[in-house]
């Protein structure tokens, strides 16, 4: 079992709100993301709820009981962590194998634990290498096999893919999410990659100065953003945020629309000139300079012939046109 409850969860440094009050439920073997820009307070929470910070005041549940006050050894959750901190002088059996040295377990049964976690994380080849013949993402699995043989009740991941390339990342962002597919138990992971949240996650957190401003699975927030931070934040390219007269034409303080749901229309309302183009292949972007407004992101066919300088009309699809209020919240 690995639910977990947080209960008007507080913490402060001093006179400063970190987190100023967070209620929040995690199911059992959910994968959910806490995401938001630096210093929004999501390695803090994640650190509460592993025990490494103490709550200012609220409580944290683990499976029903009361964990506010337990040491993070007794709470049965384990955390991987941004760097590996893999002995370097230990092969890699001897680093997964650690914890369950330090907890007096017996031997056979911690080999075949360590065995069992090198054969689903594809290490077994390498369980007699130390980590300094590793590549990085070989050590970000190690970290995590030495978590594994812990059998938690649920995963606590920080930015554990900062370290890797970007060919890396997308590799290891793969690995765990077939991880979670395989054991099926809770896992929570902390990343400023919105990317990374959408792609992996049943749940997303999206935290700005350590308040939560929406929760739901990938899609709800790319469908249905709650207010302008989250618009702006979830989805890449970000979504076009507009404001002033268009936007009083829709009865909004702000209208969003996000660049995949632009259509170039020679008599479309909004005309403008191409700016900066960027080709991905299957995909361009442009940057297109509409007057009254900021720069508009279009979404457009890769092989799309329009160049810097080119006039170019843009019609926004209705349906998919977000509204919001003075408040920056969503209207209906």
């Amino acid at each position: 079992m690995g639910k977990i409850t947080l209960n008007s969860v507080h913490k402060s440094f001093g006179e400063v709100d970190v987190i100023p009050s967070i209620d929040l439920e995690i199911n059992d073997g959910e994968f959910v993301v806490f995401v938001g820009p630096s210093g929004c307070g999501k390695s803090t929470l994640l650190r509460l709820i592993a025990g490494l910070e103490d709550t200012t005041s609220g409580s944290i549940q683990i499976d029903g009981k009361d964990a506010t006050d337990l040491p993070p050894a007794k709470r049965g959750l384990a955390m991987v962590f941004q760097s590996y901190a893999l002995y370097p002088h230990m092969s890699v059996r001897k680093n997964i194998m650690f914890p369950l040295k330090m907890a007096g377990m017996d031997p056979a049964e911690a080999e075949a634990r360590v065995a069992n976690a090198a054969k689903v994380l594809n290490l077994t080849n390498y369980l007699d290498r130390k980590p300094g013949q590793l590549s990085g993402g070989q050590r970000q699995r190690v970290a995590i096999g030495r978590a594994i043989v812990r059998e938690p009740s649920a995963f606590l991941f920080d930015e554990p893919l900062s370290n890797l390339d970007a060919a890396l990342r997308v590799n290891m962002r793969q690995e765990i999410s077939e991880l979670h597919q395989t054991l099926k138990t809770t896992m929570i992971y902390v990343t400023h990659d919105q990317v990374e949240a959408m792609t992996m996650a049943d749940k997303i957190v999206v935290l700005q100065a350590g308040r939560i401003e929406q929760v739901g699975s990938p899609m709800e927030l790319y469908h249905s953003p709650a207010n302008v931070f989250v618009a702006g934040f979830i989805g890449s390219p970000k979504m076009n945020l507009i404001t002033g007269p268009e936007a009083a034409k829709h009865n909004a303080t702000t209208i969003g629309i996000r660049p995949e749901h632009l259509l170039i229309d020679p008599d479309g309302p909004w005309q403008g000139v191409v700016g900066l183009a960027e080709r991905l292949g299957s995909d361009t972007f442009l940057k297109i300079a509409v007057e009254g407004m900021d720069p508009i992101t279009l979404r457009a066919d890769g092989d799309l012939t329009l160049r810097h300088g080119d006039k170019i009309g843009l019609a926004p699809m209705m349906a998919k046109l977000h509204r919001f209020g003075p408040d920056g919240k969503a209207l209906v």
